[in-house]
Order: C-alpha cells, then sequence, then structure tokens
C-alpha cells in the first residue's frame, strides 16, 4: 500500500510513523519551509521516510493508493482536489489511527467549545474509578501516537475536530459527544451546514448500541441535527427524560424508561468555575456513567478537577489581582464564557487573529469588565467597538499588555486573559501564546 501523508505537524508525523510500522509504503509532503522542522525531519530519517517541504510535487500524487491528511488541511487545496479527481481514497489521521485500534472503548468528543476540557475531565473521572484511560486527539497527543502502546482494555477518550471528522469512512466511537455549535472554521467549511454536518459525522456509523451525547440547550445543535441510530441522551440546565442535568444547584441523572432519577452532587461542588464547566462536567459524568462508573467515583471526580492548562488558568495572585490566563479561547463564543465565569471586575486583554462580531460580548463587557487592553491584528478593531463603552488601550505585544495590567489593576480585581482571536498572527499557537502570557505574569514585580 503506498501512501501519502499531507502535513508534517503532531498527527502527520505520528501518523506517518505508524503507517510506516504497519508496512505502508509512505511519503510525507508538507507545503510550508522545512526551517520549523528539525526534530520531525530527524525522525523521518530515524524511520526511513522520505519528505518534501515546501511544495505539494507530483511525487505526493503518483501511484498512491491512499491519501491521509492532517487536520486543517483545505478541501479545495490543488493536491486533495487531484486526489479526488484520480479516485485516490482520502481519509484523515483519525480514521486511518482507529483502523489500527479498532477493538477499543471509544469515547469521542467534539463541540465547538470546551472540547478539551471534557475530554480531560472524562479521562480523569475514568481514571479515578479505577479504569484504564488515555486522553488524545486534538487535547495533544495524536491517536496515532498511542495506537501502539494500548491494552485492549484501554478506554480510548478522543477530542476530534470538524476537520478530522470530514474525512472519515468507517469512524465508529461507542460513546459520542457534541458539546455546543457556534460559528467556527467557516473558512475551511464555507457554510454553518457544512460545520454542523461535519460535527455530525461523530454519530455517522454509529448504531443502536452505541450512545450519542447532545446538549438539549443548543438550539442551532438540534436544529441541525440529521437522522440518528445512535442510542441519544442529553445534557442541559433544564430536566430531560434521559441524560444529566442540573436544576436547582444539583446534578441529576435520569433515565426515564428505567424509572431512575439520582443525584450526583451539588453544582456549587464542581471545582472549575463557569456555566460552561457544568455542560463539560455534565458530559463527562454522563459519559462515564455509560461506562458503567459509580456516581461516588462521578461526585468525588468533579469536586477535584482542577481544569486543563491554558483554560481559565489560575497564573497567580499579586497584589490581592488574580491572573488568569485563557489562550484556548480563540473564538468570541469562548470569551464570552470566561467573562461569564467571574464575579469580580475584570481587566480583559483581548485579541489575535479573527474576523469577528464583538457585539455578542457588549452586554457582558458592560456588567463585568472595567478595561480593554487590546492586542495583536485585530487590536484596532477590538479598541474602536468598545472604546465608547469601557477604558480601552491598545499594546504592541502580549507583554506589554500584561505590563499595562499590572499597572491599572487594583486588589480585588481580575485580569483576564480570554483573547477571542486565534494566535498565529504573533505565535505558534495557543499554547505558545500562554506560555508567554504566563512567563510575563511571573516575570512581574
Amino acid at each position: 500500500m503506498k501512501c501519502t501523508i499531507v502535513g508534517a505537524a503532531r498527527s502527520g508525523l505520528s501518523s506517518a510513523i505508524l503507517a510506516r510500522k504497519l508496512g505502508y509504503n509512505v511519503f510525507l509532503t508538507e507545503l510550508n519551509t522545512q526551517e520549523k522542522f528539525k526534530d520531525t525531519i530527524e525522525k523521518l530519517k530515524f524511520y526511513d521516510i522520505p519528505y518534501e517541504f515546501g511544495q505539494h510535487s507530483k511525487r505526493a500524487i503518483e501511484n498512491k493508493d491512499l491519501i491521509i491528511l492532517s487536520p486543517g488541511v483545505p478541501p479545495d487545496a490543488p493536491l486533495v482536489v487531484e486526489a479526488e479527481n484520480r479516485k485516490i481514497k482520502i481519509i484523515s489521521e483519525l480514521e486511518f489511527s482507529r483502523l489500527a485500534c479498532p477493538d477499543n472503548p471509544l469515547i469521542a468528543i467534539t463541540g465547538t467549545n470546551g472540547k478539551t476540557t471534557t475530554t480531560a475531565l472524562t479521562e480523569f473521572i475514568l481514571t479515578q474509578a479505577g479504569k484504564k484511560a488515555i486522553a488524545c486527539g486534538n487535547i495533544g497527543t495524536p491517536l496515532s501516537a498511542i495506537v501502539e502502546n494500548l491494552s485492549k482494555d484501554t478506554i480510548i477518550v478522543a477530542e476530534v475536530s470538524s476537520f478530522q471528522l470530514d474525512r472519515i469512512d468507517t469512524f465508529r466511537p461507542d460513546i459520542a459527544v457534541i458539546l455546543n455549535i457556534t460559528p467556527d472554521h467557516l473558512y475551511y467549511h464555507s457554510t454553518m451546514e457544512k460545520y454542523i454536518s461535519a460535527k455530525f459525522k461523530i454519530s455517522l456509523n454509529q448504531n443502536e448500541k452505541n450512545l450519542l451525547i447532545l446538549n438539549a440547550d443548543d438550539k442551532l445543535l438540534l436544529k441541525g441535527m440529521p437522522k440518528i441510530r445512535a442510542s441519544i441522551a442529553y445534557i442541559s440546565l433544564s430536566p430531560v427524560a434521559r441524560g444529566m442535568f442540573a436544576t436547582e444547584g444539583k446534578i441529576i441523572y435520569k433515565d426515564e424508561k428505567q424509572h431512575i432519577e439520582e443525584e450526583i452532587m451539588l453544582t456549587k461542588e464542581i471545582r472549575i468555575p463557569g456555566v460552561h464547566n457544568i455542560y463539560n462536567s455534565l458530559a463527562s459524568a454522563l459519559a462515564a456513567r455509560a461506562m458503567e462508573v459509580h456516581n461516588e467515583n462521578i461526585r468525588d471526580s468533579l469536586m477535584r478537577f482542577q481544569g486543563v492548562e491554558h483554560r481559565l488558568e489560575s497564573v497567580r495572585i499579586l497584589d490581592g489581582v488574580e491572573y488568569i490566563n485563557d489562550s484556548k479561547a480563540t473564538n468570541v463564543n469562548a470569551t464570552w464564557y470566561a467573562l461569564n465565569s467571574f464575579d469580580k471586575p475584570i481587566i480583559w486583554i483581548a485579541g489575535g487573529r479573527g474576523n469577528n462580531d464583538y457585539s455578542e460580548l457588549d452586554e457582558l463587557v458592560a456588567e463585568k469588565v472595567i478595561a480593554i487592553i487590546a492586542i495583536g491584528e485585530e487590536s484596532d478593531i477590538i479598541f474602536n467597538h468598545f472604546a465608547s463603552k469601557v477604558r480601552c488601550y491598545k499594546e504592541p505585544t502580549l507583554e506589554n499588555a500584561v505590563l499595562k495590567a499590572r499597572n491599572i489593576a487594583q486588589k480585588g480585581q481580575i485580569v483576564l486573559f480570554t483573547p477571542a482571536c486565534k494566535s498565529f498572527d504573533m505565535f505558534l499557537n495557543f499554547e505558545h501564546r500562554g506560555e508567554v502570557f504566563k512567563s510575563s505574569v511571573m516575570s512581574l514585580v
């Protein structure tokens, strides 16, 4: 089998190595130049995998049986279009990796926001209950990187993106979760209908023995729902007939057909803050319950879980001011949840690469924000939108923004870095951006 891996980032490299170990004739192609890929090239050479950087040449497509796409490779990329014209099979790294471990229990989690937290929390609940579980996918480690080391009873908890789901064929999770749907990645999917359709592919191959967990409060999600063969359960802030919901300060599990209604815990006992984290906790708890985890284990885990890096991460308290890193907030909706998670006055650091409608945040900003510090490509747009509503500043770098926040913040306030934008104008990714923020905060005196 002759295959081409498109993309040399983490998932591309790991799928190339996996394919090589499985006996494929592998070629890797990457459109970016090789300067950023020194470590990658060393590994490719070690595994004797031929490669090219800075182009997608004819070699990438001639006499190939399979194309494996890294997340984010656009559907109109010339290489992809040519492969389709030649009737070459095209699949995602997610599809390819699952084929190599078809028997492991699989929980797959998607949605516009909350995927990483829910994936990490689900893994945490399962492991705290004594089960073998490993988180992978968009959370940092590709599924292709862990396939070789899985034991037969290890539960895979995978954060999956619309990019990955767009190119699946037989991928079928035992439990699938769609947390929410808001406009995102439209540069790739072109329309909301196509974006929603890509998300629902997570359940495309499920049958009545599998479970699909949906957010009953997300009207856009439910409106776009196709015909589903899987068994469905819901998360909600109102009672549902089957699923996990929060009402009157309590988390309740209910299955009307089974005549089950059980109180799990109080919502105030969930350790991670914010309404969005109630939803994330409900989804994780419901998935864990479906994997036969007891209520006590679910409760104890939700009371102990501290969250994930770069998502509402408390970095430091200095002179009574708390600094929060929410670098993973790459869209307006994620920032809405972040701003809504705190009752103290907020100094908001925002900006990056985006094409956003910030009017969705007007009401929250008026209620909670006392100053905005704008950075990056969106700094002028953010400044101009909010300057008539709240004190606004512009700074050339994130480090300067942290210094400005230090100068204006007073005891009892929060400095919240929740960009609402992508990171690629100034940083390699949101992780790099978050590390720069944390380093700047830790250097304050």
